[in-house]
């Protein structure tokens, strides 16, 4: 282990013996009381050094037998120490990638405050190399949230959609006026590989044609449904998802129609309420919805749909925000769950998608009982917390 202190978190003294590691109160903790030789040797945790060294120096500074390993374990338990050498072999072949390093090294410091052990952050890092997700719809947020993914280290991001690029699916960090009137797919492709840091470590054999969504999704981490028609995404077609249900594929939903963004829900067949749970909800609410929907699914659509660009690329942020919390082994808030947001207020709000009996995809019968509407403005309440490290012995304490 080559111990570090976190990075990410700035460092001000409080006083003359009081450290605070971090700004924010999700993440600064305060440390203190602090003699001046502990002080002193807060400054050699840079990850240059060994535990036997640091040993070794700790007593040529006075510090007594022991203090160095207890307070190298208080720091790794409260968040606030990383291992410049952790994360297992696969982190290590990151590491010899210097140039991909570089270019994903704000990423592993913001991992840093989320994976809070040793190691941790390089290891998540490392494991998205060997993902695989596939993007459908290759629009103003799909093209950015493929990008976004694969510039954030996914190693394998595939974006699936028909035609040919119109000027209005152009937009900063997708699809570049350049590849008006060339296939969707074809520039969709481009515009991932130029975001991505490096090239996947493996490569997949495809050759999907002919074969079902949901077979082809087999081997996927995720699928994102992010169409250029805003009403797949407003009421999506419970019948468009029925392959990854019956896959048991995780997949999310994101887009804008009219002037409103939706990231959400994730689904996780078996677990969370699906587009057919959300069909059968509305229904209830509201007979006449299908009625609605109907009408609005016959005929062709004609006009260019409404999507503001920079609505666009927050509803891709946050998708892919999403996406990444979840890839990453988390529980992302959109699990069960559509946040919404409409302009020009752009305040987000959180709808629960509770699984509902009559669906086919079984979830809620599957689960015991059914979360109540105050269950679902507790997990938005929870689900957007990060975990405060809890208050240790003698010099430790949380800021808030």
């Amino acid at each position: 282990m080559h111990p570090i202190m976190k990075p990410a978190l700035r460092r001000g003294w409080r006083d003359l013996n009081t450290v605070q590691f971090g700004m924010t109160p999700a993440h600064a903790m305060v440390l203190g009381p602090m003699d001046t030789a502990t002080g002193s040797f807060l400054e050699l945790l840079d990850g240059t050094r060994g535990m036997p060294l640091l040993r070794e120096q700790a007593r040529a500074m006075g510090l007594p037998d022991g203090h160095v390993d207890g307070l190298v374990d208080r720091l790794a338990g409260s968040g606030l120490l990383d291992d410049t050498t952790g994360g297992g072999p696969a982190a290590d072949a990151l590491r010899e990638k210097q140039g991909v390093m570089d270019r994903l090294r704000p990423d592993l410091a913001s991992l840093s405050l989320v994976a809070r052990e040793p190691g941790a952050a390089v290891g998540r890092l490392a494991a998205r190399r060997r993902l695989r997700v596939r993007v459908l719809g290759a629009g103003r947020v799909g093209v950015v949230l493929a990008a976004l993914l694969a510039g954030a280290g996914v190693g394998e991001v595939e974006v699936r959609d028909l035609g040919r690029v119109e000027p209005w699916d152009v937009a900063p960090g997708g699809l570049p006026v350049e590849s008006i009137g060339e296939r969707r797919e074809d520039a969709a492709r481009r515009a991932v590989r130029r975001a991505a840091p490096d090239r996947p470590p493996r490569t997949v054999a495809g050759g999907g044609e002919g074969r079902g969504e949901g077979e082809e999704a087999r081997g996927l981490s995720l699928v994102i449904l992010a169409p250029r028609d805003g009403l797949a995404v407003h009421a999506p077609d419970p019948a468009s998802a029925e392959d990854l249900i019956v896959s048991g594929t995780p997949h999310l939903y994101a887009g804008v129609v009219e002037a409103t963004g939706v990231v959400g829900p994730l689904v996780l067949p078996g677990d969370t309420g699906c587009a057919g749970c959300l069909d059968l909800r509305r229904t209830d609410a509201d007979p006449v919805w299908p009625r609605l929907v109907a009408q609005w699914r016959s005929g062709r659509q004609r006009r260019v749909a409404a999507c503001d660009l920079a609505l666009a690329a927050a509803v891709a942020g946050l998708a892919a925000s999403h996406a990444l919390a979840f890839l990453d082994g988390g529980p992302p808030s959109c699990a069960g769950t559509r946040w919404e947001t409409s302009l020009p207020g752009c305040a987000w709000r959180a709808k629960p998608v509770e699984a509902h009996p009559a669906c086919s995809c079984g979830t809620a019968k599957r689960t015991i009982g059914e979360r109540t509407p105050e269950d679902g403005e507790a997990h938005e309440t929870m689900a957007g917390r990060q975990p405060h490290a809890a208050q240790l012995a003698g010099i430790w304490r949380a800021h808030v």
